[in-house]
């Protein structure tokens, strides 16, 4: 939720323009070429950063669980 607001407020405050001459930018200074490797990194890092949230939330929910057997024995 929190995500989407900021992603709306974001794109609200950037206009085409705005937004067309960050990516101007950004080509000139990776080049082409390394555009899709900075991309693929970037994917990696999400990737890697959702397996860890997945990762402590089932921790998480795993105690939570054996607290509840454990009160209930």
């Amino acid at each position: 939720m929190i995500q989407a607001n900021f992603l709306t407020v974001l794109l609200g405050v950037l206009g085409t323009q705005e937004i067309i001459i960050i990516l101007v930018i950004i080509l000139l200074l990776f080049g082409g070429r390394k555009i899709p490797e900075l991309m693929r990194g970037l994917g990696r890092g999400v990737r890697e950063f959702n397996d860890a949230k997945s990762n402590v939330k089932r921790e998480i929910e795993e105690g939570i669980n054996e607290t509840k057997s454990s009160s209930q024995q």
